[in-house]
């Protein structure tokens, strides 16, 4: 199919001097044509401000960007005709109706979709005499994804869009998302919901401040990921595990045993037969395999130490 999208150490950052703030830095990463793509991290992990340079609505500081061959900023007209977004919040005129809206963004488009044709699409093509100001919060959505379908794109841009959906309204806009995927468009999601993410990217990036720490495949994200085994245990009790075990556990104050392995069959049976020779009742066991949950907030952890750790060399350094 080929990469429609090519992010090459992509750098982009705010204010001036030591005020500085760095929103991606270094961020390589390649789209290819009819993927649907997820950017994943917190609030301020830098997906809006990656997701921006693609777009072409900036340049980056530092770095390269190419939508299907072109640099988005350079050659907006031709990247523009292309591409459909839907933003964080959309802000569509509450006093118009939901044809009328449509109708409006249809004139900004060079090779507009039918209106009603549109309104089908996105099931709203019972509401097209509806105010948007009467719109429930998933009609919203469906309308501001409607804006973005009706120049035909190649490549839609997701920009959080189901924060502050319910359930039901989440769960019907993915089908939507779905639907449009498998038509050929092009899809690139940024989210915070990890379950949205697995329901829907064939491959995702883990962003945290900034960087991309992890990217791939749902699966080989996860694989690459530990098993947890935990259970309560005395510092007396935790010090005659077998040492193969030991080696792989940590105690907390908590007297919780924490024993992350990479073969959790083969480290459990072990553990089991050692409660067992011991008359050992192990409360509270749970045997938990890896998930995207587990993938990205241990990818947090790590980051998070490792920045502790500078911070404390470098007060160290001050002091001594």
């Amino acid at each position: 199919m080929g990469t429609i999208i090519k992010c090459e150490d992509v750098t982009r950052f705010y204010g001036p001097g030591a005020s500085r703030v760095t929103a991606v830095d270094s961020v390589s990463l390649e789209i290819e044509q009819g993927e649907f793509f997820g950017l994943l991290g917190t609030n301020g992990a830098g997906k809006t401000s990656l997701m921006e340079t693609m777009q072409g609505l900036v340049q980056p500081n530092f770095g390269r960007v190419a939508v299907m061959g072109v640099d988005p900023v350079k050659d907006r007209k031709k990247v523009r005709q292309h591409i459909g977004m839907v933003l964080q919040s959309g802000g569509l005129p509450r006093e118009l109706t939901v044809a009328e809206t449509l109708t409006m963004w249809r004139g900004t488009c060079s090779n507009p979709a039918p209106v009603d044709s549109v309104l089908q699409q996105v099931e709203l093509g019972d509401r097209a005499a509806t105010r948007v100001g009467s719109l429930s919060g998933g009609e919203q959505r469906r309308l501001d994804l409607a804006c973005a379908l009706v120049g035909r794109p190649k490549i839609l841009f997701l920009d959080e869009p189901t924060t502050g959906l319910d359930p039901e309204a989440r769960r019907s806009t993915w089908s939507l998302f779905e639907r449009l995927h498998s038509d050929g468009v092009t899809v690139l999601l940024t989210t915070h919901y990890l379950d949205e993410a697995e329901s829907l990217c064939g491959r995702i990036a883990l962003m945290h401040q900034g960087h991309v720490r992890l990217s791939g495949t749902i699966t080989e994200i996860v694989k690459a990921q530990p098993s947890i085994i935990s259970f309560e245990c005395s510092p007396a009790t935790w010090s005659t595990l077998p040492d193969r075990l030991r080696a792989k556990s940590l105690l907390t104050d908590a007297r919780q045993c924490t024993i992350r392995t990479a073969d959790v069959q083969s480290d459990l049976r072990v553990l089991l037969h050692w409660a067992g020779e011991n008359g050992l009742d192990l409360r509270s066991l749970q045997a938990v395999r890896p998930s995207l949950d587990a993938a990205y907030f241990s990818l947090v952890d790590q980051v998070e130490q490792s920045g502790a750790a500078v911070q404390s060399a470098l007060a160290s350094g001050r002091t001594s």
